[in-house]
């Protein structure tokens, strides 16, 4: 053992002395890597500034300046994004939080101890029969409320650290934003202060590298560390969309295609004027301008004056209108697979509205009806049989009259008031719409409540049967869509389009203001869960917590939405949301407003519009009338005296022209002042317009009477008629507006 002991220890000095060489051969290397190194430059030398400047206010680093601010005190109550104005406020700014887990067992150490001085300050205090601190007796409630959250797991304890660096290019510039950024944050219950004397370590602690120099910590458990989480705005841009809004949260842009998502449903949701309709028509109106069709159930008809600006067809649907559908019809175009199966159960769920529930033999007998009715008119399951022209609902009934089976009675009876009582000739009728204009309104609002539902079954049928066999990019709204979630087949029809509308390049709009209605049923959740764009508008307290289990919204987004002004709500597409401001163009809000008081102005103001455009266009008939009157009448002096007068067309003067014109006139006026009285007198009697414009009037002028010639005319052989017309010598040198060579008339 003492020789194996004696060969370890010669062996362990051997490798100590190879392991020393070894260090200083990697000494002597590294000093001369070293030695290389500092004449080479390296990414410090390239990102390093010139110099820095550290003063006890601020520090200057090139060109900028910084300045440090750290946060010493916090409120006692604080919500979901209670830090948004210092997030997005307007100026770069840096901002570092730290975030320290603690050990709870030491937390609830100092925590007991803590307790207990409370306790014992407040219980010298009621000793000495002194008014108790309301600050210690708040934080003594906090102590122990948090001590049981703690022992109990539901919290845990965190040292939170808050820090914001300002940047400026002038002194005067950091000593603005910094009063600005300051007066943020006391408004929002922070106390701030200044980093003074330590500039250079704070603007370290606020370096993206995780070193807290300043070390100004604030205690604080999980919900409360939960709403400093500092990404509390989104962006809903794209580079191609519609504008839907403003972002609340920061004020950009929210530009969206509904087209580009999974599916381009959507639904909204909203309380009565909270402004439902005013964002789906602003969304209609843009959406046109890139080529979307739009096709609208419109129940109060709120889309009426957008439909005739934009040139739409307004289908007004009602008892005593001239527009009809017929529910029987099928699709024009030749399919290979078999839409009379179809078409019969989609009348199934629409005679369940108009008659009532049927039982299991009811609508057996009421199947074979249809099937007999259709094969009447040689419509069979044969595609090629089924462009030949469908039946009419008296047809069936006519149908069920002739069956034996005393169901055929019941369902007959109850279809008797569609086809001769009250109702008769709404639904009875041969189609004559069609849906070629790129935007079209159906409007039910003449319509009684009990047939509402029928109608926009019916008009909504009769549109997925056009859309499906005709591809195009379009929107459908359906305005008040709680209407048919009150029935269970109308229901199912409104998620099955909702389910299959992305296969014919359809994006289906529902809207109702009766949330409890629409999100009572499995069939309206279904449409909202097959909905990628979703819009919650203000909502009524009663409806609140609906909303909220639906769309899982949170007690902030709860409170916005019970608060929310007109226009304002949450935006969701896909898996973000913001808060949304609608907002229109003064044009586009003359167009889309329901404000009662907004459309009386407006109709009024258009009233006026007309009125000065009738009153425009009198006075230019007036204007025409005039001229063509003394046309006739110098045509008619003309051909009585074919030498005495050059005809040409009334054309406006030149301010030469007049000017010439007027030299002439008062010639006239002085050659007609050295003609006889006679003459004086016939050029009296002739008509003018000007004092007499009726123009029936001829003028009178006595055939044996010839013009006398001037002696002083310059053009002796084509003598010059005295122009009765010229005001010259009546309106003191009134300037004339019309003339034709020496004629001239007055605009008045």
């Amino acid at each position: 053992n003492k020789q194996n002991t004696k060969q370890f220890n010669k062996a362990l000095a051997q490798e100590k002395k190879n392991r020393k060489k070894q260090k200083q051969l990697l000494t002597e290397q590294e000093s001369g890597e070293t030695k290389i190194a500092k004449g080479i430059m390296g990414i410090q030398d390239i990102i390093a500034p010139s110099a820095i400047e550290v003063d006890y206010n601020y520090i200057k680093i090139g060109d900028k300046y910084y300045q440090t601010l750290f946060i010493s005190g916090y409120p006692r109550f604080v919500g979901a994004n209670w830090l948004e104005p210092i997030i997005n406020f307007d100026h770069t700014l840096t901002i570092s939080m730290y975030y320290y887990p603690m050990n709870a067992r030491n937390v609830l150490d100092d925590l007991r101890r803590k307790i207990a001085e409370m306790e014992a300050t407040i219980n010298i205090a009621r000793e000495k029969g002194k008014v108790l601190d309301p600050a210690v007796q708040a934080a003594l409630q906090d102590a122990k409320s948090l001590q049981e959250q703690l022992v109990k797991g539901i919290e845990r304890f965190f040292h939170f650290s808050f820090y914001v660096t300002i940047s400026a290019d002038s002194l005067e510039e950091l000593r603005s934003i910094g009063y600005q950024v300051e007066s943020t944050l006391g408004s929002m219950s922070l106390i701030s202060k200044k980093a003074t004397l330590d500039m250079e370590a704070g603007f370290q602690t606020t370096l993206p590298v995780c070193l807290d120099k300043l070390k100004v910590i604030r205690n604080m458990d999980t919900t409360s560390v939960a709403t400093t989480f500092p990404f509390t705005s989104s962006d809903l841009t794209m580079n191609e969309g519609i504008l839907y809004g403003i972002n609340k949260h920061n004020g950009s842009l929210i530009i969206f295609d509904r087209f580009s998502l999974e599916n381009a449903n959507s639904v909204v949701f909203a309380k009565a004027g909270a402004g439902k309709s005013y964002m789906v028509k602003l969304e209609i109106l843009r959406s046109m301008l890139f080529g979307v069709e739009s096709i609208v159930l419109d129940p109060e008809n709120e889309y009426k004056r957008l439909c005739e600006a934009l040139d739409g067809e307004y289908i007004d649907f009602s008892v005593n209108s001239p527009a009809k559908i017929n529910p029987f019809d099928l699709p024009l175009i030749q399919e290979e697979e078999d839409q009379l199966s179809l078409k019969i159960l989609s009348l199934h769920a629409l005679f369940k509205i108009m008659i009532g529930e049927t039982n299991s033999a009811e609508s057996a007998v009421l199947d074979r009806a249809l099937v007999e009715t259709y094969k009447l008119k040689g419509i069979t399951p044969d595609p090629l049989t089924q462009q030949n022209e469908p039946p009419l609902l008296e047809d069936l009934y006519k149908v069920l009259l002739a069956m034996d089976e005393p169901e055929s009675k019941s369902i007959a009876e109850r279809l008797e008031r569609y086809i001769k009582g009250s109702l008769a000739g709404v639904f009875d009728q041969r189609t004559n719409v069609n849906l070629d204009n790129p935007f079209t309104v159906f409007s039910i609002r003449n319509l009684e409540d009990i047939l509402r539902p029928i109608a926009m079954f019916m008009i909504l049928d009769f549109i997925w049967t056009k859309i499906k066999h005709d591809l195009k990019k379009r929107i459908l709204v359906l305005d008040e869509a709680w209407t048919l979630m009150q029935y269970k087949d109308s229901a199912m029809f409104v998620f099955s389009i909702a389910k299959r509308s992305r296969k014919y390049y359809l994006g289906l709009t529902t809207i109702s203001q009766d949330v409890a209605d629409f999100l009572g049923s499995d069939q309206g959740k279904a449409v909202v869960t097959n909905s990628s764009l979703q819009i919650l508008l203000r909502q009524h307290p009663a409806a609140i917590d609906k909303i909220a289990e639906v769309f899982y919204l949170s007690q902030g987004e709860r409170n916005f939405l019970l608060s929310a002004g007109i226009g304002e709500g949450l935006f969701f597409a896909g898996t973000n949301h913001v808060a949304i401001r609608v907002k229109a163009s003064p044009q586009e809000h003359v167009l889309i407003t329901t404000n009662p008081q907004e459309v009386l102005e407006i109709d009024k103001e258009q009233q006026l519009k007309t009125i000065d455009k009738s009153l425009e266009e009198q006075v230019e008939q007036a204007k025409k009338q005039i001229q063509e009157t003394v046309v006739d009448q110098l045509t008619s002096t003309a051909n009585t005296n074919p030498n005495q007068i050059n005809i040409q067309n009334v054309q406006p003067a030149t301010p030469t022209q007049q000017t010439t014109a007027t030299e002439q006139n008062a010639k006239s006026s002085n050659s007609l002042n050295n003609q006889p009285e006679n003459a004086n007198q016939q050029t009296s009697k002739s008509n003018s317009p000007i004092q007499q414009p009726q123009a029936t009037q001829q003028p009178t002028n006595p055939t044996n009477q010839q013009p006398q010639q001037q002696p002083n005319s310059t053009n002796a052989q084509q003598p010059t008629m005295p122009n009765p017309y010229s005001t010259v010598d009546k309106h003191k040198g009134a300037k004339p507006h019309y003339m034709s060579g020496s004629i001239m008339v007055n605009k008045k």
